[in-house]
C-alpha cells in the first residue's frame, strides 16, 4: 500500500526546497521550475488520494503555476508543460485556469506542431475550451502514431464526438494501461490522464464509473 502521507510530505519538501534556492541562469531556472512543478503535482495527487481535496487543489494549482513560469525559457516543443498545467487545473476543478492554459497552448502553436505531443496539447486545449470540432480533427491525427498511447487518442476523439460507448471503451483501456505500468512521474501511482479526461467527459455527460487502486476512492 502506498504511503500517501509520506509521499505528500516528501513532494512538498522538494518543491519548497527548490523555491528557496531558485537559480539565476535561465536554462537552469526553467529546469528547476519544471522539477518544482513535478513535485507540486506529486503532492497534489498524493493529497487527492488521501481525500484531502482542498489541499490537493492548492498543490495542483502550484504545479500549473510552476509549469507556466518555466515556459519562457523552455526549449522549443516543451508541450508537456501546458499539458501538465491543463491536467492539473482540470483535476483541481479550476476550469478558469484550465481555459487560460488551453489558450496558452494554442497561442504557442500547438495545433501546428509536427510533434504528436504538441497536437495532443492542442486537442486537449480545444476540448477544455469546448471546441469539439477542432479537437476531434486533431485527435484523428494521433491514431496510428508510433509511441503515442492509442487509448488517449481514442478517448480524446470519443469525447470530441460525444461518443459515450467509444469513450467507455477508450477510458477503460487507458486505465488498464496505467495499471500495467511500472514507471510513473515522480513515482506517483495515479492515473492522472484518466482523471483529467473524466472531467471533460462529465461536462458532456459521458463520464463513466471507474474503480482502481490508481484512482481516488
Amino acid at each position: 500500500m502506498t504511503d500517501w502521507e509520506g509521499s505528500a510530505a516528501r513532494a512538498t519538501e522538494r518543491h519548497d526546497d527548490g523555491l528557496a534556492r531558485l537559480l539565476e541562469d535561465p536554462d537552469e531556472r526553467q529546469r528547476q521550475l519544471t522539477r518544482m512543478g513535478n513535485a507540486a503535482w506529486a503532492a497534489g495527487l498524493s493529497l487527492l488520494m488521501l481525500g484531502r481535496g482542498d489541499e490537493a487543489a492548492a498543490w495542483l494549482g502550484r504545479a500549473a503555476e510552476r509549469y507556466r513560469e518555466s515556459w519562457p525559457d523552455a526549449p522549443p516543443g516543451s508541450w508537456g508543460r501546458p499539458i501538465g498545467a491543463m491536467k492539473a487545473c482540470l483535476i483541481a476543478d479550476d476550469l478558469d485556469g484550465a481555459r487560460a492554459d488551453a489558450q496558452w497552448a494554442l497561442e504557442a502553436g500547438a495545433s501546428e506542431s509536427e510533434s504528436p505531443i504538441g497536437r495532443y496539447a492542442a486537442a486537449l486545449a480545444h476540448l477544455v475550451l469546448g471546441e469539439d470540432g477542432p479537437a476531434g480533427e486533431l485527435a484523428a491525427t494521433l491514431h496510428g502514431v508510433g509511441g503515442f498511447p492509442q487509448a488517449v487518442a481514442d478517448a480524446l476523439g470519443a469525447v470530441a464526438a460525444g461518443d459515450a460507448n467509444g469513450y467507455d471503451v477508450a477510458v477503460r483501456s487507458l486505465l488498464a494501461d496505467f495499471e500495467s505500468r511500472d514507471e510513473f512521474l515522480e513515482d506517483i501511482t495515479v492515473a492522472d490522464t484518466v482523471l483529467a479526461l473524466q472531467v471533460l467527459a462529465a461536462q458532456r455527460g459521458l463520464a463513466v464509473s471507474l474503480r482502481s487502486p490508481l484512482l481516488p476512492a
